[in-house]
């Protein structure tokens, strides 16, 4: 088992270094913005990387949200047969304008499920 538990409780709360050792292995999720009073979830692909996520975008709606409003919750999960883990992270997003922090966000290398030109480097810190 991927998870020891030391009660009889089917359910275990994971430590902060637990939480990113998972987000470290796992390439999907989902963000969650709000802005104009509008909720919005959207699948992603991301890496995490010194406490914080990354992930590659392009203009629309997903953008537009987290730059009127920069609260956002995400979310990723792991299924196995007989286990589950699912880390919820609370923060703020911004887009990375600088390059050196453009550098360091191409060198976590986000793979991206669709073949579009994504240009655009976002961090959500928790």
């Amino acid at each position: 088992m991927l998870f020891d538990h030391h009660d009889d409780e089917p359910i275990r709360v994971l430590t902060d270094a637990e939480s990113w050792e998972l987000l470290d292995s796992a390439r999907h999720g989902r963000l969650a913005t709000a802005a104009a009073g509008e909720l919005d979830i959207v699948p992603i692909n991301f890496r995490s990387s010194g406490g914080k996520l990354y992930l590659k975008t392009t203009p629309g709606t997903k953008l537009a949200e987290l730059t009127i409003h920069p609260q956002v919750a995400f979310e990723a999960d792991g299924i196995m047969q007989d286990e589950a883990w699912s880390v919820v992270i609370k923060g703020t997003a911004r887009v990375l304008e600088h390059s050196h922090e453009i550098a360091e966000a191409e060198a976590v290398n986000i793979e991206t499920w669709l073949p579009t030109s994504k240009s655009v480097y976002v961090e959500i810190a928790p």
